[in-house]
């Protein structure tokens, strides 16, 4: 046969294939950086030899492991919603995190004068900043966790329920060393202090660096599941750290932390 006679109106790719193949990628790429560095790389290696495996006795008829891998295989996707839970809950928050749905947006802003949510915003910012920088002097540690909501799963499980009122000096009394609130994170919706000395769950990211503790893994750990950012301060080294969707920005000057809160919060 030769190259002529091949039918050349049987390769012809239409424009909606184009699409559906560039969607495809951009799937991929999220689902690649939501699960890059962490263990479900190596869950998604593991099912992947076990699918490769199956194929193989099937193609030898070895009929009893293929009925073991089929069974296995045939409530596969139940399995993968067990196991990828808290990555296909970071990939729908990642598809949702830009929908405004804040309370000082959208319906909301045609009650709520804009003027007066700047103008709180700013207030929490200054006192979250001076509480910052005066735990950073003492060698306090500290964990804020800046949340668009309470979620059940992470805050309201653990800790104390407080909702105050945001203040430097209630954030300074929390962490204070003598205080039995002080070892756990500040979760803040709305700038209010909803829940103190709560427990975060801890990121898998197997790239950070050994040097991180407790503090900050739970900082990056809670940023990788649900849509809050944290701010950290080393009890250690007295350094300012910020962590959004699984990345950390470490020792940040305080204008720099302001800048941040700023386009959060």
């Amino acid at each position: 046969m030769h190259m002529s006679d091949i039918d050349i109106s049987s390769f012809n790719i239409r424009f909606l294939d184009i699409v559906d193949i560039f969607l495809v990628a951009i799937i991929l790429y999220y689902v690649y950086t939501l699960i890059r560095g962490t263990i479900a790389v190596n869950i998604l290696i593991g099912l992947g030899i076990i699918y490769l495996i199956s194929i193989l006795v099937r193609q030898f008829n070895m009929h009893l492991l293929s009925q073991i891998f089929g069974g296995f295989i045939s409530v596969g996707a139940i399995a993968l919603v067990v196991v990828f839970q808290q990555e296909i809950r970071r990939f729908l928050i990642h598809i949702g995190r830009n929908i405004p749905i804040r309370s000082n947006s959208g319906f909301w802003s045609i009650f709520v004068s804009k003027k007066i949510v700047e103008r709180d915003n700013q207030a929490i910012i200054k006192a979250v900043i001076d509480a910052c920088r005066n735990m950073a002097k003492s060698r306090t540690g500290a964990l804020l966790v800046f949340a668009k909501y309470a979620d059940e799963d992470y805050y309201q499980s653990s800790g104390e329920y407080l909702d105050a009122k945001m203040s430097k000096r209630l954030l300074e009394s929390i962490f204070h060393k003598n205080s039995p609130l002080h070892d756990g994170a500040v979760v803040i919706v709305d700038g209010r202090i909803v829940t103190a000395s709560c427990v975060l769950p801890l990121s898998e990211n197997e790239e950070l660096p050994m040097r991180f503790g407790l503090r900050h893994r739970a900082a990056i750990g809670v940023t990788e599941v649900s849509d809050a950012v944290t701010v950290v301060v080393s009890e250690e080294t007295g350094e300012i750290s910020f962590a959004k969707d699984g990345q950390i920005w470490i020792n940040i000057s305080h204008e720099k932390l302001e800048e941040l809160l700023a386009a959060e919060i």
